[in-house]
């Protein structure tokens, strides 16, 4: 059946999304970039020949963008700044010797995640984010010139995701990568093991 006579099929759409992220509500968040990843090579090089061996997997940056707004709740620069203080940073005092730490940083931002929706509102699709902190931030600029809302870009660095994706014929999620699902089974399973011996 050609794609165009199927009326079940439904590209994702780039405005069907929801971050959700500690402090920041989601009606803010103007955009995020989805994650992307690169794996590193090293080359061999043999007389007039270069083969490339894959190497190890890095996770790029993700940056999100949402409005600023005066309010005490909502204020986006509160709320940045707010991650920086608690990931460690502090005024320099001869008294204090605090530094940020990645305990702290990951600490702060929580668990990160961006979810694809549908026409319905269901979520078809989940990135979990991984150790993130916060990388940096630029707080838009001012101008007389202009009447644009003000916006803050956030940059997150992260180590791993996991990814949820909504399989249709299974009708259930399937997990990437899948050792994460095996990881997670088994614990579910250890718990039901525990609460079995606890009712005997």
């Amino acid at each position: 059946m050609a794609f165009w006579n199927d009326s079940q099929l439904e590209p994702k759409r780039s405005y069907r999304f929801l971050l959700r992220i500690n402090g920041f509500q989601p009606y803010l968040i103007k955009s995020v970039k989805k994650p992307s990843f690169t794996i590193g090579e090293t080359p061999h090089q043999y007389l007039n020949h270069t083969f490339y061996y894959p190497g190890r997997v890095t996770w790029n940056t993700i940056e999100f963008t949402i409005v600023d707004t005066v309010g005490d709740s909502d204020n986006g620069t509160r709320q940045v700044m707010g991650l920086l203080e608690r990931s460690g940073y502090t005024l320099p005092e001869m008294q204090n010797t605090n530094t940020i730490s990645k305990a702290e940083a990951i600490k702060a931002m929580g668990q990160i995640v961006i979810e694809t929706i549908d026409a319905d509102g269901d979520v078809k699709e989940k990135w979990f984010i991984k150790n993130a902190w916060i990388q940096s931030a630029t707080f838009g600029d001012l101008s007389y010139e202009a009447e644009t809302m003000l916006n803050i870009s956030v940059t997150l660095r992260y180590e791993m995701l996991v990814l949820n994706l909504w399989n249709h014929r299974a009708n259930c999620h399937l997990t990437y990568p899948s050792n994460f699902a095996h990881k997670e089974n088994k614990i579910l399973k250890l718990f039901k093991n525990r609460g079995k011996h606890a009712t005997k």
